[in-house]
């Protein structure tokens, strides 16, 4: 995937703000919102504007949740919104995951970014279905040359069947190089997960 970062999104103190249908299942926006209000742990947020396909751009933040409402009536469809407070700043990167069920160890499409940077970044990860009955590690790797690569970042081992979020520096002056993909490990067992991870650079 190519995609060549025109601007470059920082905003100190900003909020995002989330809208759509309810959907009630296990899986849902219910359930992954009502679980979030009111935890005294920050919440990652990742939003695709644009889509999830591989490479589009990323609003990501580190937030407070501040609302949540359920609203509808009798006969119309009911819908659900939310608003978080960012902590650390919204920013704009680039998605390497594409939402995307996957079923075994995998080493993802690399993006390009046309160019290396050289003042670090920030990685999210985000991992909200996971039937997987081993762990799972998901590592953001970057490459000169599109053909040998490194570890960049390497979030907490997930435990099996988990979902969890991760935000992740690297620290300002590093260099990050022009690509970058996610990799995927996970030990012996069944079932998938769907990462959905983004990297912002500085």
């Amino acid at each position: 995937a190519n995609y060549i970062k025109k601007h470059k999104l920082v905003l100190k103190d900003g909020t995002i703000s989330l809208s759509g249908m309810f959907e009630g299942t296990t899986t849902g926006t219910d359930v992954w919102f009502d679980g979030a209000m009111g935890s005294t742990t920050k919440q990652n947020i990742i939003v695709a504007p644009e889509g999830h396909a591989l490479g589009y751009v990323a609003t990501v933040a580190n937030s407070d949740d501040t609302s949540y409402e359920v609203s509808g009536s009798v006969g119309d469809l009911v819908k659900t919104s939310a608003e978080f407070q960012a902590s650390t700043g919204v920013e704009s990167g680039l998605l390497l995951s594409s939402g995307s069920s996957i079923t075994a160890t995998t080493n993802g499409t690399s993006v390009d970014n046309a160019a290396s940077s050289t003042n670090g970044g920030v990685g999210f990860f985000s991992l909200p279905i996971n039937t997987r009955t081993g762990t799972v590690i998901a590592v953001i790797q970057h490459s000169a040359d599109n053909s040998t690569f490194t570890d960049l970042v390497t979030f907490t081992t997930v435990q099996a069947t988990t979902l969890t979020s991760e935000r992740t520096e690297v620290v300002s002056g590093t260099t990050v190089n022009r690509y970058l993909r996610l990799k995927l490990t996970y030990a012996a067992g069944s079932g998938a997960s769907t990462p959905v991870v983004a990297f912002v650079r500085r």
